[in-house]
């Protein structure tokens, strides 16, 4: 991060959401964050009112895993140039339009699909849905970080935030309200619509400068110096080769080449962020089912308040980190956490109280906003501009896949151990995270930077 972030003024830090890019983000995170649910937690719903097995709906929930896997094709936003679309906005915003139309006409070809006839349609549907939200995803990451200065991460990462509640918000409660007076399929059409927001938005911003180092150039020149070294072979042989020495394997070289040896503590660190919370929420809703909260008080708290406070730590996070810089936000977010898991304990042992799950829920929404948006400023931080959506990709696939994969046995613990144990068990999972974050602090302190 730039060292003035630190110095900078808390009308500095709360101005900074005025900026019309900062804002922008606001409707490119709602884009991001309305087509999730539509092929997960939303879709799962609408199987089973149709009847579909249980088996199978799970099996759909692998669509899914298509987010967790983004990086693999992340080169081709970053390089690859689309005909057409691609000179008239640019790298970024041409695949934001793709991948948006693509969301479109997932979600189209989902409302008019009948999950019990044609299931299979509807899971091939989906799918064009999924990856087309990953491939927005990575290019809206891209233009992002692009867009302002690194100083400025935190506030752009919190309108995302905020954003991508929205879009979720919508694609849950707003979903499951049309379904229930009209159709599924009315539901999923009025989705589709909604992505205009995205839409309209990408047409109206501006496509970000790229600012290519003398390092990067450095690495560049590798793949020049291959095609020269390589006449031997067919045009088309080299073509290939040297597209994938610039587009896949010079993102990761460069990254290891700038940050050393320590850009495997960094990998560390990013992999253990999350684990805590994400392995936390797998067994939060079973909790306040087998404590004995209704559907009412669980959906008010957790689908309708808490989003809201997490909005509210989102903002309070990206103002933070443009006011005293990422590394402390992120030490006092994890550390907020942790002891928002041990909070849990509370509605485990004691009578069911819509007071004590509004305070739990709210406290863990709040720091996880902030915690959410300071992160998100410190992956923006380590990628280099000439090869964002790769290096970010990379970055926000690592921090899902090992969290997810831990998430998995929650219910294992639970059943073996017990709610009161889980909950400390994901609170302890929060400690390497702060050492971690503890020594990046030191390191900085001591004029090293990653």
């Amino acid at each position: 991060m730039n060292p003035t972030a630190a110095r900078k003024s808390w009308i500095d830090a709360v101005t900074v959401y005025r900026q019309p890019r900062v804002l922008a983000m606001l409707f490119l995170g709602f884009s991001a964050g309305l087509p999730l649910l539509l092929v997960f937690g939303t879709l799962s719903a609408w199987l089973a009112r149709e009847g579909v097995d249980k088996s199978t709906i799970g099996h759909v929930s692998w669509v899914a895993l298509l987010y967790g896997l983004k990086f693999i094709w992340s080169p081709l936003v970053d390089r690859l140039r689309l005909p057409v679309i691609g000179r008239v906005f640019g790298q970024r915003r041409s695949w934001m339009l793709l991948a948006q139309t693509g969301v479109i006409c997932g979600l189209l070809a989902m409302a008019s699909s009948n999950p019990v006839n044609h299931l299979e349609l509807l899971v091939y549907a989906a799918l064009l849905v999924a990856f087309s939200s990953a491939t927005q995803d990575i290019s809206i990451d891209a233009w992002r970080i692009e867009a302002m200065p690194m100083e400025d991460q935190g506030a752009m990462a919190a309108t995302y935030q905020i954003g991508y509640r929205i879009g979720m918000l919508l694609a849950g409660g707003g979903a499951f309200t049309l379904a229930h007076y009209y159709s599924w399929p009315l539901a999923y059409t009025v989705m589709a619509i909604c992505m205009s927001i995205g839409i309209i938005t990408t047409l109206i911003i501006p496509e970000p400068g790229h600012l290519v180092s003398r390092e990067t150039w450095k690495q560049e020149e590798k793949v020049i110096h291959f095609v020269e070294n390589s006449s031997h072979l067919p045009a088309t042989v080299r073509d290939v080769y040297a597209w994938i020495i610039g587009a896949v394997i010079c993102p990761f070289t460069e990254f290891f080449s700038r940050n050393g040896r320590f850009a495997l503590v960094i990998l560390l660190f990013i992999g253990l962020f999350r684990i805590s919370d994400i392995t936390m929420g797998v067994m939060a809703n079973p909790l306040y089912v087998d404590v004995g909260f209704s559907d009412l008080d669980i959906g008010v708290v957790t689908k309708t308040v808490g989003p809201f406070i997490t909005i509210a730590g989102a903002l309070l996070g990206g103002s933070l980190v443009i006011r005293f810089g990422v590394l402390p936000v992120l030490l006092a977010g994890a550390i907020l956490v942790m002891l928002t898991n041990l909070l849990f304990v509370s509605i485990a042992i004691l009578p069911p109280d819509i007071m004590m799950l509004a305070l739990v829920v709210g406290a863990d929404n709040l720091s996880g906003g902030m915690a959410g948006s300071a992160f998100i400023a410190y992956l923006s931080g380590l990628t280099n501009k000439a090869y964002t959506a790769t290096q970010y990709a990379l970055f926000s696939s690592l921090m899902l896949l090992p969290a997810k994969f831990i998430g998995g046995f929650s219910g294992d613990v639970v059943d073996a151990n017990g709610y009161v144990f889980f909950f400390v068990y994901t609170a302890m999972l929060g400690i390497p995270a702060i050492l971690l974050i503890l020594y990046l602090l030191k390191r900085k302190q001591g004029g090293h930077t990653s």
